[in-house]
Parts: structure tokens; C-alpha cells; sequence
């Protein structure tokens, strides 16, 4: 076989491959920052005719890890909106101990969850050859947990942000230290928070009316996470979702909130109103 004619197969077969595993709905990568931590994508098929434009949307899984169900939610959305849709994966355990809540909470001994996300959207802006800005975040449950945390820590990456139903909320109050307030925020993180920069990003907080269970969510002495005032937020996660919404507005943070009807503990059943708002973010920002 003549040498030109390997060198176009093996161009036509890293073609396909990339079609196949790198583009549309993707395979899952292991981060290399990190191969604890995995990640897919959904890349619509004009992206690489014409990237002007695309935003970056990142849908964080909670406790179940459905990350690629999430990503799936997101594909038509993406598609049609100019969006990559990342779908990070932090699994149970990386510390071999079986916790499965340490990415709620940011920091888990020496692992940072944001600093992994972060690591993942360079990791896929270079893949992509594609520098996106800032990006919209949803997360619901242990996402919306991560999502309104990683907010605090980082706003000025992100252009709008969907918090969902978060079982354990940590206010914007300087009497209580982290994580039910935050208190001693700049001690853990190294940066103080930056109001005014939260105040530039667009925050929905998103929960079912009949999300009435308390069983999950109520932390109790000895446990894990325990800490003075960590239930203060209210029983439900309506009642928490609520008294973040009015510390973010006691801020000078112009959060909305949606209650949607009919609608208990589950993500899937929101995605409606998630979208409509990244639209209204999106259209606001182009």
C-alpha cells in the first residue's frame, strides 16, 4: 500500500473517531488534572463550523451521580442556544472511604472540587480549541449544594447560576462560620468573598412546592457535616431554598426564585424552568 493512501486512512479514521467519541454526545473522559474525576460533554454538530458565540453550560449531579442523564437533559438546549453542555462526575469514595458528600461542600481534606471543575473547563477549552468565558451552572440537590458554594468562591467566572433544591444551604451570614455561614471564609479559601462581583451574576434558586422531606436533610450531633447552626436555615429544603434566597437579596444579589407545582425531590421534573432562565441569561448577554 502506497504511503499516501495510509496516511489519508489514518486521517479519515482519526476523523471518525473524533466524530464518534468527541463530538455530539461524548464519551466519558478521566481528567487530567485529576483521574479521580471524570467528565463528558455534548458538543453540537456547528460547532466547529462556526464558534462564535457558544457559552459553556455545566450541569452538576447530586447524590445519585446522574451525570449523563443531566448532560442528555441539556442536549436540545445546547443545541439550539449556541451551548456545550459539560457534565462533571465526582464519584462516591475518591478518598476510599465511602463518603459520598464530600463535593457539596467544596473542600474535602486535600481535594477542592472547585478547583477540579475548573481544571475540567480549561482541559475542555483546550480540547475544543475554544475559550468559552464565563459559563452558566446548574446543579440540583448535591449540585445545587456545590452550585451556590462554588458561586461564593468564584463569580466572576460565571454568567448565570441555577441552584437547585440544596438540602444544606450556607448563608451569606459573618456569625456563623463555614459551611452554614461564612465566617471565616477567606481563611479556607484565601480570597475574601467579592461582593460586588456576585452581585453581577444572575442567580435562580429552583425547588419543588411538595419538596417536604426532612429525613436527608436534617443534620444531626456527631454527624459528618454537624456544626452549631448548620439546621438554622429552616426544616424543608423549601425553607432553606428560601432563606437563601433572601440572604443573596440582603446582599444586593438580584436572585429569583421558582416553586415549581406538582413537583417533589426530583431534578428531571425543573429542567423547564432551568432552560427558560439560561435562555433569558443567554439573550441578556448577546
Amino acid at each position: 500500500m502506497e504511503l499516501s493512501v495510509i496516511k489519508n486512512d489514518s486521517k479519515h479514521a482519526a476523523g471518525r473517531s473524533q466524530a464518534l467519541y468527541y463530538r455530539g454526545s461524548t464519551t466519558i473522559f478521566s481528567s487530567r488534572h485529576d483521574p479521580r474525576f471524570q467528565f463528558c460533554l455534548y458538543v453540537p454538530p456547528g460547532f466547529d463550523g462556526d464558534k462564535t458565540g457558544y457559552r459553556l453550560v455545566v450541569a452538576m449531579h447530586g447524590t445519585g451521580r446522574s451525570m449523563v442523564q443531566y448532560r442528555d437533559a441539556f442536549t436540545e438546549f445546547a443545541r439550539y442556544n449556541r451551548c456545550v453542555v459539560l457534565a462533571p462526575l465526582f464519584p462516591v469514595g475518591p478518598l476510599g472511604d465511602g463518603n459520598s458528600h464530600g463535593f457539596k461542600y467544596i473542600i474535602e481534606q486535600d481535594i477542592r472540587y472547585d478547583l477540579a471543575l475548573l481544571a475540567m473547563i480549561d482541559e475542555v477549552s483546550e480540547l475544543l480549541d475554544y475559550d468559552f468565558g464565563k459559563f452558566l451552572l446548574f446543579g440540583y440537590s448535591g449540585g445545587g449544594h456545590f452550585a451556590h458554594r462554588f458561586l461564593y468562591i468564584h463569580p466572576e467566572k460565571l454568567l448565570g447560576a441555577s441552584i437547585g433544591a440544596p438540602g444544606s444551604v450556607t448563608l451569606l451570614d459573618d456569625s456563623k462560620a463555614w459551611w452554614p455561614g461564612v465566617q471565616n471564609f477567606e481563611q479556607i479559601f484565601g480570597r475574601p468573598l467579592d461582593y460586588r462581583a456576585l452581585k453581577e451574576v444572575a442567580v435562580q434558586l429552583v425547588v419543588g412546592k411538595v419538596d417536604l422531606e426532612t429525613w436527608e436533610i436534617t443534620h444531626q450531633p456527631g454527624g459528618r457535616y454537624y456544626l452549631p447552626g448548620c439546621n438554622d436555615a429552616g426544616a424543608t429544603r423549601i425553607e432553606r431554598n428560601t432563606a437563601l434566597l433572601n440572604s443573596l437579596r440582603e446582599h444586593g444579589v438580584q436572585a429569583e426564585q421558582e416553586i415549581v407545582p406538582n413537583v417533589g425531590h426530583d431534578g428531571m421534573k425543573v429542567l423547564d424552568e432551568v432552560k427558560d432562565f439560561f435562555l433569558r441569561v443567554l439573550q441578556a448577554n448577546r
